[in-house]
């Protein structure tokens, strides 16, 4: 019997695109020890974020710390980091960041290359431990918890992740294996309401038509919507995506900026993290924003407030223009 589950969220958007979800409630797999083919790493053996950033080791000391101010109840909290710092070697990948996302939030992490955001994605989705400070997800404090426990408690879908795709795995497969937290069909077993449900989602996400075609095969808007599927498929609490539109087309980036901007305006979609580096990738819906820099915050909290012109130049290090049009962001060099 499959304990996979069909939350509400998964519910309304299925019938959003006119179809009718799986009834029966389920919960999640965990597979023992599946060989070297977990989604996850151990923090010892992770390896920090790539970066083409010269400076990226050298911090600003000086800029201030940007404060938090946290909920009454805790319970509202997903992810709430405090003092976190992450180190390799000489580099300072994070340093003693504070952040916070509340159950009903939608971020956007902003800043170039080497800014640290990946990093701090990874330790949202408990592939990493910090270095230092303390960062609880899911109300699980990082060092404390079983995180073969937390994981398929979030969805994530990364390039990282892509990189790991077997090149003849079906989108089918993909997308189902998601419940044992595994890429490539290995011994699990599946029941009908598994299938169904990923059937569900490839039809919410545009990609049932490929569902028996091998991942390999597909074009790079195909592999976001697919990988964003299988993110969903454990109806998780926590959503994280790391630069869900890159390398895409226009029209690939729009379909997808309008199908994360429905997401994100769905009340009973999860906490939602995104990252990305242009301003134009940020959907409509999304609520808070968190400027990266040499691994610290230039500036955090409500969109409309972090998100200037002035940040911008002080995050990207260039003389920046921000301009709106209705929900959508646009930037450029004066």
């Amino acid at each position: 019997m499959s304990r996979m589950r069909t939350g509400l969220f998964a519910r309304k958007l299925l019938r959003r695109f006119g179809m009718e979800p799986v009834a029966q409630e389920a919960g999640r797999h965990r597979l023992p020890d599946p060989p070297g083919q977990n989604e996850g790493v151990a923090a010892s053996s992770a390896s920090p974020e790539p970066t083409d950033n010269p400076g990226a080791s050298q911090v600003n000391r000086s800029r201030p710390a940007v404060e938090f101010v946290l909920p009454e109840d805790p319970n509202d909290l997903v992810v709430h980091m405090s003092g976190v710092g992450v180190r390799r070697g000489r580099s300072t990948l994070l340093d003693r960041l504070d952040w916070a996302v509340e159950l009903d939030e939608r971020w956007v992490v902003l800043g170039p290359n080497g800014a640290g955001k990946t990093t701090l994605l990874r330790i949202a989705a408990a592939e990493l431990h910090p270095t230092s400070g303390v960062a609880h997800v899911l109300g699980e404090r990082l060092g404390r918890t079983d995180v073969f426990e937390l994981r398929p408690r979030i969805g994530f879908a990364s390039a990282a992740l892509a990189a790991r795709v077997p090149a003849d795995e079906t989108v089918r497969d993909l997308v189902l294996s998601a419940g044992y937290a595994v890429v490539g069909r290995w011994r699990e077993h599946y029941d009908e309401i598994d299938a169904e449900r990923a059937e569900e989602l490839m039809k919410a996400l545009g990609v049932a038509h490929l569902a028996d075609r091998a991942y390999g095969t597909l074009s790079e808007g195909e592999r976001k919507r697919t990988l964003i599927a299988r993110s969903l498929m454990t109806d998780p609490e926590l959503l994280l995506m790391d630069e869900p539109a890159a390398g895409l087309d226009l029209g690939g980036r729009e379909d997808l900026v309008g199908r994360l901007s429905m997401l994100a305006k769905d009340p009973d979609a999860p906490a939602i993290v995104l990252v990305t580096h242009h301003v134009e990738e940020i959907p409509p819906g999304f609520t808070n924003a968190l400027l990266l820099r040499d691994g610290r915050a230039v500036a955090a909290g409500p969109i409309d407030d972090v998100l200037t012109a002035e940040n911008l130049s002080a995050t990207f290090g260039e003389d920046l223009l921000l301009e709106q049009w209705g929900e959508r962001y646009f930037a450029r060099r004066r």
